[in-house]
């Protein structure tokens, strides 16, 4: 994963399940997801960490929530690139995000014993076989990949780990030049292993390829648009992170076209 909470009122998500199914269906009219455009919107500063951010993440929203959420974040005429981002926790790195996979954070899902990275896998992939005797080590599973809509055995290995990688819905470097770097990093830390909200299990090539990227400039297969810039949306407002007028200006066109919108 390269370099990589929300509205006033909590969202109102009464049947996340259906949402997200009905969010994954192909849409009728793509629209042009990768123009830039303009938002329109004077551009705002993201929230600074003066009050402490939601606890915990709701789940994926709806389409229509989505949409309503959008006209709500902060807009940025363009992304800043803040100084001082590094992932590594090695001698004189900055560790923005605290170390990979950490459960030992506020995050939601933390502090069972297991990893961020593994809690993941056995969440999100079916067909899970667990090494014997740890209660936390998946060896094996099946993941219905959402970025390229093919079906992955994933097995365990030096070779073959990969395949399967864990990506942050926004991810840390983008989030971080959008008022990461303002939180604590205990925030920060939190945000990386928030497995209810941030993250998702996902076809290792296909993450590499997104790298920071936002919609604007990076998008999965067309039948996971909405329900990828409807969490793309759910992340900012939870987490009080501002968007840029490209990005906003992107998954409006494909907002607009997806199921119950």
């Amino acid at each position: 994963m390269s370099r990589r909470r929300g509205m006033g009122t909590v969202l109102a998500i009464a049947a996340v399940a259906l949402a997200i199914a009905g969010a994954r269906h192909t849409l009728d009219t793509p629209g042009q997801h990768n123009a830039p455009g303009s938002s329109g919107a004077a551009p705002a500063a993201p929230h600074t960490g003066g009050a402490a951010l939601p606890a915990q993440a709701p789940g994926p929203i709806s389409a229509r929530a989505a949409r309503a959420a959008l006209t709500r974040l902060p807009v940025l005429a363009a992304r800043p690139h803040r100084p001082g981002y590094q992932r590594g926790c090695k001698a004189r790195q900055a560790c923005s995000f605290g170390p990979a996979w950490t459960d030992n954070s506020t995050a939601p899902g933390a502090g069972n014993s297991c990893d961020t990275r593994n809690d993941v896998l056995h969440a999100q992939m079916t067909h899970v076989v667990l090494r014997a005797g740890s209660g936390c080590i998946v060896e094996s599973g099946r993941l219905a990949d959402p970025y390229t809509g093919k079906t992955i055995n994933f097995t365990r290995g030096s070779t073959t780990s990969a395949r399967v990688q864990v990506d942050h819905a926004v991810p840390l470097a983008l989030a971080y030049d959008l008022g990461a770097w303002a939180w604590t990093p205990q925030q920060r830390t939190a945000y990386a292993n928030d497995e209810a909200l941030v993250l998702v299990a996902v076809d290792g090539p296909a993450n590499e390829k997104k790298s920071d990227a936002g919609p604007a400039d990076w998008m999965p297969v067309k039948s996971d648009w909405c329900a990828y810039d409807a969490r793309f949306v759910a992340v900012l407002s939870h987490y009080r992170l501002a968007i840029t007028a490209a990005d906003k200006s992107a998954i409006t066109n494909v907002l607009t076209h997806c199921p119950g919108a």
